[in-house]
C-alpha cells in the first residue's frame, strides 16, 4: 500500500493504527454502501452507545433493519452449558421473556446460508483472522467478492460463534444486501461480545462479594472458636506447669502419699481435658476444612456462581450428625436439648447432594438454634427448651408423580407468622427479638441459595410450640426408597 510523505512522518507509536485506518478507508471505498446502508450503520452505532443494557442491545439489532429496510429479522444466541441455539429477540415480538429453542431451519453454522425464506448469518465474537480464505475473498475486488463469499465456511476465523442472525424475506435480498448484512452482523458480534463480557464480569464481582459474605459467615466467624480452644489449652498448660512444680517439691521433700495421689489425680484430669480439647480441635478443623473446600473451589470463580460437587451420601450420618456434634457444646451452653429422630438412622437412604454446602446449611440452622431457641411450657405442662430435626417424604414434589424429601429443623420458642418467617430467607433480614444477638441476616439467605441450586425450595412453618424451618429436595425416581413412609401432603 503506497504511503504519502505525510503518512511517512506519522509517529512510530501510531504506525500500526494509522495503517489499519488506511485499510479501513480502502475497504469502505470497495464496499460502496448506499446512503441508506450508511445511515443504517450510523443509527446502529449511535444507539448501541446510547443504550446500556444487553436487552436494549437485542432490540436495537432487530429494530434498525426493521425501520430502515423494512426487513424482518431475528436474533438467536447460544445458551447454557450445551450451547443450544435459542431465539431471544425478533422484529415481531421484541425481547422474549423466556427464550425459545430455534426451530429446525435455523442451526449453528460457521458460514451464512439460505433456508426457506430466510438468510442466516453467524454472529462471531471477533473478526476473521487475516489468513483465512474468507478474509482473502473479502479483500477481493468488485463483483467477484459478492459472488464468492456466500458459501465459504469458517467466517468466524479464530472467534467464537455467539449465535445466528436471521433476515427475511430472502427474495428481497440482493447479493449486495447479503454482503452488507454479513458486515452488519460482524458488528453485532463485536458489540455483543463486549457486553456479554462486561455482564459476566459484573456477575463475577457480585458472586465474589456474596462469596466473601459466605466465607465470613460460615468460616471466619466459626473459626473464632479456635481462639477459645487455644485459650483453654493455654490454661491447661499453665496447670501442667504448677503440677511440675509440685512434683519437684515432692521429690525434694519427704514422701507424702496424699500429695502424690493429688498430683496423679490432677494429671489424670488434665490428660482427659487435653484429649477433649484435642478432639474438639480435630472436629473443628475437619469442619472448617470441609467448608473451605466447598467455598473455594476453582469452578466457583471460573463460572461466577457456586458449582455443586454432588455425591451419594446418608444425610443424617454424613451431614447432620457431624454438625450436631460440632454444635453440641454451644447447644449445651444454651441449655438446648437436641431431640433426634428415630426413623432417619433406621430408614435412611442415600441421595445425591453436595455434602460440603449442605453441611453449611445445617451449620447455619444449628447456629440459629443455639442463639434463638427459647423455653416454653409444652402441651404436657412441662418446661421444654429443645431443638429437633427430622425428615419426611413429600408426594407430588416438585410435580405430580414425583417425590421430594422435606428436612425439618424445629426449635421451641415464640412463633412468627408464615410471612415473617419466609421473609427471613432474604439477604440481611433478621427476625424480631434479634437485637443484641450477634448475626448479619445472611445465614438463611445462604441456605435458600444452596437449596435452590439443588433444585429444591425452603420454607418456614409456625407450630403450636415453636418454629420449623425446612427445605425440600426433589428425589429422582431412581433414588426412591424401597419402603413407604407416611407421606406429607404438600
Amino acid at each position: 500500500m503506497p504511503t504519502s510523505p505525510e503518512q511517512q512522518h506519522r509517529p512510530l507509536d501510531l504506525a500500526h493504527i494509522c495503517h489499519r485506518v488506511r485499510e479501513k478507508s480502502e475497504s469502505y471505498d470497495q464496499y460502496n454502501f448506499s446512503s441508506k446502508f450508511n445511515d443504517f450503520l450510523k443509527a446502529f452505532f449511535d444507539l448501541a452507545q446510547e443504550f446500556d443494557s444487553v436487552e436494549d442491545f437485542y432490540r436495537i439489532c432487530v429494530a434498525v433493519p426493521l425501520e430502515i429496510t423494512d426487513l424482518a429479522s431475528a436474533l438467536y444466541l447460544t445458551e447454557g452449558e450445551e450451547e443450544r441455539l435459542q431465539l431471544v429477540c425478533d422484529s415481531e415480538q421484541g425481547v422474549l421473556n423466556d427464550p425459545v429453542p430455534a426451530d429446525d431451519t435455523v442451526g449453528l453454522q460457521e458460514y451464512p446460508y439460505e433456508t426457506g425464506d430466510s438468510y442466516v448469518i453467524p454472529i462471531c465474537s471477533k473478526q476473521p483472522s487475516t489468513g483465512s480464505r474468507f478474509s482473502q475473498i473479502m479483500h477481493a475486488e468488485g463483483e467477484r467478492r459478492t459472488e464468492l463469499w456466500c458459501g465459504v465456511k469458517g467466517i468466524c476465523g479464530q472467534g467464537r460463534i455467539l449465535g445466528m442472525f436471521e433476515v427475511k424475506p430472502l427474495q428481497q435480498l440482493t447479493d449486495s444486501d447479503k454482503f452488507f448484512f454479513v458486515k452488519y452482523v460482524n458488528r453485532i458480534g463485536f458489540n455483543l461480545d463486549n457486553r456479554l463480557i462486561a455482564r459476566q464480569n459484573i456477575d463475577h464481582l457480585k458472586f465474589i462479594n456474596t462469596l466473601i459474605i459466605d466465607i465470613e459467615h460460615n468460616v471466619i466467624v466459626p473459626n473464632m472458636y479456635f481462639r477459645h480452644l487455644f485459650n483453654q489449652l493455654k490454661k491447661k498448660i499453665i496447670e501442667l506447669d504448677k503440677i511440675e512444680e509440685d512434683i519437684k517439691v515432692f521429690a525434694d521433700g519427704e514422701n507424702d502419699n496424699t500429695r502424690c495421689s493429688s498430683c496423679l489425680s490432677r494429671c489424670g484430669e488434665l490428660r482427659r481435658d487435653l484429649l477433649g480439647y484435642h478432639r474438639e480441635l480435630v472436629k473443628h478443623h475437619a469442619n472448617i476444612t470441609l467448608f473451605l473446600e466447598s467455598l473455594f473451589r476453582r469452578e466457583h470463580f471460573e463460572k461466577g456462581h457456586l458449582v455443586l460437587h454432588s455425591k451419594r451420601c446418608f444425610i443424617e450420618k454424613d451431614v447432620i450428625l457431624p454438625q450436631v456434634e460440632h454444635y453440641a457444646s454451644r447447644l449445651r451452653a444454651a441449655n438446648v436439648t437436641v431431640e433426634q429422630p428415630h426413623n432417619m438412622r433406621q430408614e435412611d437412604f442415600q441421595i445425591l447432594v453436595d455434602v460440603g454446602l449442605l453441611a453449611q446449611v445445617y451449620a447455619n440452622l444449628f447456629s440459629n438454634a443455639a442463639k434463638y431457641t427459647r423455653e416454653i411450657i409444652d402441651h404436657r405442662g412441662v418446661p421444654r427448651k429443645a431443638m429437633a430435626y427430622g425428615r419426611e417424604i413429600v408426594e407430588n414434589y416438585p410435580e405430580p408423580g414425583r417425590r421430594g424429601i422435606k428436612f425439618n429443623v424445629f426449635t421451641t420458642g415464640p412463633t412468627l407468622s408464615e410471612k415473617e418467617g419466609s421473609r427471613l430467607f432474604k439477604e440481611g433480614m433478621r427476625g424480631p427479638g434479634s437485637d443484641g444477638i450477634p448475626g448479619t441476616g445472611h445465614g438463611l439467605s445462604f441456605i435458600r441459595h444452596v437449596i435452590e441450586l439443588h433444585g429444591g425450595t425452603v420454607g418456614y412453618e409456625p407450630t403450636s410450640e415453636g418454629n420449623n424451618f425446612y427445605f425440600i429436595l426433589p428425589v429422582p425416581p431412581t433414588e426412591y426408597p424401597s419402603y413407604d413412609l407416611v407421606p406429607v401432603k404438600k
